[in-house]
């Protein structure tokens, strides 16, 4: 399973860091490409989690996402 942590700017301009995973994905890689071609989507959405929360991430609301090499702060 691969995990992933994003930073994602909302259309409002809010910041929000998430951490997405998949027990599918091989490498890291393989997540960031299947997180940004389901976001890409007009009808994406994600489920990803903010601390101990579960967030719907929908495609629309997304400006920019940005992911580093160790991840993002949570």
């Amino acid at each position: 399973m691969a995990t992933i942590v994003l930073r994602v700017r909302l259309t409002g301009g809010e910041r929000m860091d998430i951490t997405f995973e998949d027990a599918d994905a091989v490498d890291d890689d393989d997540l960031v490409e299947r997180a940004v071609s389901t976001l890409a989507r007009d009808s994406g959405v994600l489920r990803c989690r903010h601390g101990d929360r579960l967030v719907v991430l929908f495609g629309r609301g997304v400006a920019a996402m940005e992911v580093a090499p160790r991840g993002a702060v949570l």
